[in-house]
């Protein structure tokens, strides 16, 4: 196959993929070896896993045993926790995402986040979709105002708030303001959505309507979702990654550890290691 791939540069001038020209074959992200510390804490080790294009990838497992780690280590997140240290390499498209010269910045406008409470800022719903283009350099009022409408149409939630948007998104249901936090999120153009617990705090309906939003969008995004809920994973993901925890000998604290990362129908029917099946039939967890 003929390599499609170009280059791109970021806000600093490092040179990147275009994600929108990268083999079709070629993992979106990449990790060997992974770990992250906090402090003297090994908070999750020995992370090996390739997440696909347009896949819905979920991660599940106990409490405490790294999922939520790993997966701010996509955008970065953990740079701002000035204790934790991130160990071993993350690739995003071949690029070596804490290599010396990447824009932190840059990553995490590629690099959506959708976080586990809806967190609109205390301003008009137009403004909340508004605020990360004009970030980018976007100012026409006409040209806002097309990404306002497309990114609320593919959130499912323009026909709820076309006339209301200059009211406070404040105003919204917990499932409005999620379903605008993610038309926020796609407002930028981003190539991943993380999507750390995004229906926790939700009533079933309004997970429901997350869940099929999910669904719509996955042919142009690539989502990875951290969930406590294995029907939802089961539901929605195509790939499953099962973590678990380990005691570290070294300090009797408890590391998290990949246990096994398969397709999702095979991680609940048939799991290859007795761990995941302890937990997905509910025998622990």
């Amino acid at each position: 196959m003929m390599d499609t791939r170009v280059t791109v540069k970021s806000q600093d001038g490092v040179e990147g993929m275009d994600p929108n020209n990268a083999t079709e074959t070629a993992p979106v992200f990449r990790t060997r070896d992974l770990a992250v510390y906090y402090g003297d804490f090994r908070a999750v080790r020995d992370v090996n896993i390739e997440i696909r294009g347009q896949d819905i990838t979920a991660f599940i497992g106990p409490s405490g045993c790294g999922k939520s780690t790993v997966l701010r280590c996509f955008d970065r997140m953990n740079d701002l926790s000035p204790s934790a240290r991130v160990d071993g390499t993350v690739e995003y498209h071949g690029i070596d995402l804490y290599g010396k010269d990447v824009d932190a910045v840059e990553v995490r406008r590629r690099v959506g986040m959708v976080f586990q409470k809806p967190n609109p800022v205390p301003k008009s719903i137009y403004d909340n979709l508004a605020f990360g283009p004009r970030l980018n350099g976007i100012k026409k009022k006409a040209e806002l105002d097309e990404i306002v409408e497309s990114s609320l149409k593919r959130a499912a939630l323009w026909d709820e708030v076309k006339d209301r948007l200059k009211a406070s998104a404040m105003g919204l249901s917990g499932g409005q303001q999620q379903r605008l936090c993610i038309a926020r999120c796609i407002a930028v153009k981003p190539d991943v959505i993380l999507m750390d617990e995004p229906c926790s705090a939700l009533d079933p309906i309004a997970t429901a309507r997350i869940e099929d939003l999910m669904q719509e969008i996955k042919q142009d995004f690539t989502i990875i979702i951290v969930t406590h809920n294995m029907q939802q994973a089961a539901r929605v993901s195509d790939r499953t990654a099962f973590f678990t925890t380990e005691v570290n000998p070294e300090s009797d604290r408890r590391t998290g550890v990949l246990v096994e990362f398969d397709d999702t129908q095979k991680i609940f029917s048939n799991p290859g290691d007795d761990r995941t099946e302890a937990y997905v039939t509910g025998r622990f967890g």
